[in-house]
C-alpha cells in the first residue's frame, strides 16, 4: 500500500513540465536560501576597511625645558593611521567630523584635541593628567558596525600607548649611551681627577676640624675632673649625713617596733601558757576517767581517748601562735644598729626561746600520737592498756615541765633585754636627731653647687662629642665617595686588575651598562613597549567566518525547506487517489463514508499506510534539499568540511527528522500545524546557539535549548567540518534522531483521537472563503 501511494506522488510530480519544475524548486530554494547567507557572511570582518571613521587633529605638542624637542602626539598618530587599512580613515578638520558621524557619512569620528601632547607629558610632573581621545560613533546605522568601529578605535589607543612607551625608551637608552660616552672621554677623565682631589682636600679637612672639636672635650674634661673632686667630697658629706639619718630613723622604729612586739608577746605568752598548763590538767583528768571505764566498755574508753588525741593535736595551733609572735619579734630586733651589743644576745635569747617551744610542740604530738594508739589498745588487751595509761599521765606531766622551762626562760633572760633595749635606744635618738637635721641641711646646700658646675661641663662635652662624631662621619662618606669614583675610573677604563669583591661588583655593573647602551635601541624600546606578545593557538580551526556560519544556515535551511514542501504538496490523500491504490476504479464505495484519513480501512488501507505513503515523498524531497545544500556549501562555496561524508550524513538526517516534524504537525493538525512548525524555527533560531554562544542568552532559552534539535543538528555538522572530541559527533547524530520517536508517536497514534477535530476546522475554514 505504502509503495503503491509513493509510486502515484512520483507519477503526479513528473507528469508535466510545470510540476518537474515547481519540484526541482523545493529542492533548490532552501539551498539558495543557504547559500546566499553563507556567502553573504563569508569574511565580514576582512572588509571592514570600506567603513569609513573620520580623525581629526588638533593637537598643540608639548615642548619643555626637560625634554627640548617638540613633541606632537597627535601627528604621529595621524602619520600611523595613513599606513593603516583596516579602515576608511578619513582627515577631516573637526566640525566636519562630528557633523559627519551625525548625518551618516561616517560611521564614527575620532578627534584629538589641543592639549592631547601636553597631558601625556605630564608623566613627568607632579600633578598627572589622563589623555583623552573623543569618541563619536552614530549607533543607529548598523548594529554590527559600531562594534567594529569601536575595535578600530582601541587599535588607536593601543598603537598610541605603544608609541608612547616606545619613544619614552627610546630617548632613556639614548641618554645612558650618551652618558657612557661621554664618561668615557678625556675630558671626564680631567674633571674625574680635579674632582677627586677635591674632594680629597674636603676629607682631610673634616677629619682635623674632628681632631680639633676632640682635643677641646678633652681640655673640658680635665676641667671637669676638678669639679667632680669637690663634688664627690661634698656628696661623702651629704651620704654620710643621710645615712646617719637613715640610721637613726631606723634605730626609732625599730625601737618602737621593739617595745611593741615586746607587749604583744609577753601577753601571748601569758595567755598561751595559762591555757596550755590549764589543758593538759584537763587532760590527765580524762584520761583517767577513760581507763577506768575500761571495765565498764571498752569501746567508750577508746572513744574517750580518740577524741583526747583529737584535742591535743587541735592545741598545736597554740604553739605556732607564740613562735610566730617570737619571730615578729627576731624581725624587730634585727632592725637595730650591728654595733649595738645587746643585738646579738637578745636574738639568741629569742633562738633558744623559739627551740623550747619547738620541743613543747613536740611532746604534744607525741602525747597526741600515744592517746590515738591507746584508743585502740583499749579493746584488746587490758594490760597493754594499763601501760600505755603510765605512759601517757608521764608524757603529760613531762610536757608540763616544758611549758614551765618556756615561762621561766621568756621571764629571766628575753623579756628583761627588750626592755632595756627598748629604753637604750629612745634616749639616744633623743639626743641626735636634731644634730643630723642640721648636717643634711648644710650638705645638701653644697651638693647643689657643685651638681650644677658639673652637670654644665657634662653637657657641653656631650655637644662636643656628638660633633666630632658628625665630622668623622662626613669624612668617611667622602672618602668612601673617592673610592668608588676611582674604582669606577678604573672600570671604565678597562683597567681594572681584579681587585676585591667590590671592585668586581662595580665591573661588572659598568659592563652591564655598556651592553645595555651600545644594543639596539629601537629593538629594545619596541620589548619595552610591548613586553608580552600573544601567540594563538588554534584547538579544531575553523577557516573563515563563512565557514563557522554555514552550519546554523544550512540546518535553518533544511527546516525551511520542510516548510516549504507541506506548503506546496499535498499531505492527505483524496478518497480517489486511495480508490485506484485499491484497485476500486476512481471512488470508493459509499460505505466509506466522508472523506478522510482512514475511511479505506476496511479495504486494507491503514492509517499507517496513508502516513508513511504520502510522506515518501515529502522524504525523498527532504533528502535531494540536504544533498543540494551541502555539496553546494562544500563544493560551490569551498565551507570547510575535513570529514566531507560525515557533513553530508549530518544533511541527510537533519532533513529527514525536521520533514518528518513539520509533516507529522501538518497531517495532525492542518494549517495549524504549519504555524507551529514557523513558531518552532523563530524559536530555534533565537535559542540555537548558532551565532551567539547559549551562555549570553536569556534563561529562558538556556533551559529550552537542549529540547530543540537545531543545536544537535548544528555541533554535529561542527563536529564533521573541524573534528570530533571523543564521540561527540555520533552522540549528536543519537540526540537528533531520537527526535523522530515524539513526532512518529504523534504521526501514528496521538493523531487519531483528533482527526475529526482537524476536519471540523478544516470545513470552518473553507467556509469562509478566504481561508
Amino acid at each position: 500500500m505504502i509503495w503503491g501511494i509513493f509510486k502515484r506522488d512520483m507519477c503526479h510530480a513528473t507528469r508535466n513540465v510545470i510540476a518537474v519544475i515547481v519540484s526541482m524548486g523545493l529542492v533548490v530554494v532552501p539551498a539558495l536560501y543557504a547559500w546566499f547567507n553563507i556567502a553573504a557572511s563569508w569574511d565580514p570582518y576582512g572588509n571592514t576597511k570600506a567603513l569609513k571613521v573620520a580623525v581629526a587633529n588638533n593637537d598643540k605638542g608639548y615642548k619643555s625645558d626637560l625634554i627640548p624637542v617638540r613633541v606632537n602626539v597627535g601627528e604621529t598618530i595621524i602619520s600611523t593611521l595613513h599606513a593603516n587599512d583596516q579602515l576608511d580613515w578619513q582627515f577631516v578638520k573637526s566640525d566636519k567630523a562630528i557633523d559627519g558621524v551625525k548625518s551618516g557619512e561616517y560611521y564614527a569620528a575620532i578627534v584629538i584635541p589641543k592639549g592631547f601632547s601636553a597631558d601625556m607629558m605630564t608623566l613627568f610632573s607632579p600633578d598627572i593628567k589622563h589623555a583623552q581621545l573623543k569618541y563619536y560613533l552614530n549607533e543607529k546605522i548598523n548594529p554590527i558596525a559600531p562594534h567594529i568601529t569601536d575595535q578600530g578605535a582601541t587599535t588607536v589607543v593601543n598603537t598610541i600607548d605603544k608609541t608612547f612607551a616606545k619613544t619614552i625608551a627610546q630617548v632613556g637608552l639614548d641618554l645612558a649611551s650618551s652618558i657612557l660616552h661621554y664618561s668615557q672621554s678625556p675630558q671626564m677623565a680631567e674633571y674625574m681627577r680635579n674632582l677627586n682631589g677635591n674632594l680629597t682636600t674636603t676629607a682631610d679637612t673634616l677629619s682635623g676640624a674632628s681632631q680639633q672639636v676632640t682635643s677641646y672635650s678633652q681640655l673640658l674634661g680635665s676641667a671637669n675632673d676638678i669639679v667632680d673632686s669637690t663634688g664627690k667630697l661634698l656628696a661623702s658629706a651629704t651620704k654620710a649625713g643621710k645615712q646617719a639619718q637613715n640610721a637613726l630613723k631606723q634605730g626609732k622604729s625599730g625601737a618602737t617596733s621593739l617595745t611593741s612586739a615586746g607587749a604583744n608577746v609577753t601577753s601571748s605568752v601569758n595567755t598561751t601558757l595559762d591555757q596550755v598548763s590549764g589543758a593538759f590538767d584537763q587532760v590527765a583528768a580524762k584520761v583517767n576517767k577513760a581507763f577506768d571505764a575500761i571495765g565498764k566498755g571498752s569501746e567508750t574508753a577508746a572513744s574517750q581517748l580518740a577524741t583526747l588525741s583529737e584535742q591535743i593535736s587541735s592545741g598545736e595551733s597554740l604553739y605556732d601562735t607564740y613562735i610566730t609572735s617570737l619571730n615578729h619579734m627576731r624581725e624587730s630586733v634585727e632592725q637595730l644598729p650591728d654595733s649595738d651589743s645587746a643585738k646579738q644576745a637578745l636574738l639568741e635569747a629569742i633562738d633558744r626561746e623559739i627551740t623550747l617551744l619547738e620541743a613543747a610542740k613536740g611532746d604534744s604530738q607525741k602525747l597526741a600520737q600515744q592517746l590515738k594508739d591507746a584508743s585502740t589498745q583499749v579493746t584488746q588487751d587490758t594490760a597493754a592498756a594499763e601501760r600505755s595509761r603510765k605512759e601517757i599521765l608521764n608524757r603529760i606531766t613531762s610536757a608540763k615541765q616544758s611549758i614551765s622551762n618556756v615561762r621561766d626562760d621568756y621571764a629571766t633572760n628575753v623579756k628583761p633585754k627588750i626592755d632595756a633595749l627598748a629604753s637604750t635606744v629612745s634616749t639616744l635618738i633623743s639626743q641626735t636627731d636634731s644634730i643630723i637635721t642640721q648636717l643634711s641641711g648644710t650638705a645638701d646646700d653644697l651638693d647643689d653647687v657643685t651638681g650644677d658646675a658639673g652637670t654644665n661641663v657634662t653637657s657641653i662635652r656631650s655637644t662636643l662629642g656628638a660633633i666630632a662624631k658628625k665630622l668623622d662621619s662626613s669624612a668617611a662618606t667622602v672618602k668612601e665617595l673617592i673610592a668608588k669614583l676611582e674604582t669606577g675610573g678604573n672600570a671604565g677604563d678597562g683597567n681594572s686588575d681584579g681587585g676585591d669583591g667590590d671592585n668586581d661588583a662595580d665591573s661588572g655593573e659598568s659592563d652591564e651598562l655598556r651592553a645595555l647602551a651600545t644594543a639596539n635601541a629601537s629593538t629594545l624600546s619596541t620589548l619595552i613597549s610591548a613586553p608580552v606578545a600573544l601567540h594563538r593557538v588554534s584547538v579544531y580551526p575553523i577557516a573563515n567566518y563563512g565557514s563557522a556560519m554555514a552550519p546554523f544556515y544550512t540546518i535553518l535551511s533544511i527546516w525551511v525547506g520542510a516548510i516549504i514542501l507541506c506548503a506546496m504538496l499535498k499531505v492527505t490523500i483524496s478518497d480517489r487517489e486511495k480508490a485506484h491504490v485499491l484497485g476500486l476504479g476512481d471512488t470508493l464505495p459509499r460505505i466509506a463514508g466522508p472523506s478522510g484519513p482512514g475511511n479505506a480501512s476496511r479495504w486494507g488501507l491503514r492509517l499507517d499506510h496513508e502516513y508513511f505513503g504520502r510522506y515518501a515523498i515529502f522524504a525523498l524531497l527532504a533528502l535531494l534539499q540536504g544533498t543540494l545544500v551541502c555539496l553546494g556549501d562544500t563544493y560551490f562555496l569551498g565551507v570547510q568540511a575535513n570529514h566531507a561524508l560525515q557533513f553530508l550524513a549530518v544533511g541527510w538526517l537533519a532533513a529527514l527528522v525536521f520533514s518528518n516534524i513539520v509533516y507529522t504537525l501538518t497531517v495532525s493538525f492542518g494549517d495549524i500545524g504549519k504555524a507551529v512548525a514557523v513558531v518552532l524555527l523563530v524559536m530555534q533560531v533565537a535559542g540555537s546557539g548558532g551565532t551567539f554562544p547559549i551562555e549570553t542568552l536569556p534563561k529562558f532559552f538556556q533551559m529550552l535549548y537542549p529540547f530543540l534539535p537545531f543545536p544537535h543538528a548544528i555541533d554535529a555538522m561542527h563536529a564533521a567540518m573541524a573534528g570530533s572530541y571523543g564521540n561527540e559527533y555520533l552522540l549528536d547524530m543519537v540526540y537528533l534522531a531520537l527526535f523522530l520517536i515524539p513526532s512518529l508517536l504523534l504521526g501514528l497514534m496521538l493523531r487519531k483521537p483528533v482527526i475529526r477535530l482537524n476536519n471540523w476546522v478544516s470545513r470552518n475554514l473553507e467556509s469562509t472563503k478566504v481561508m
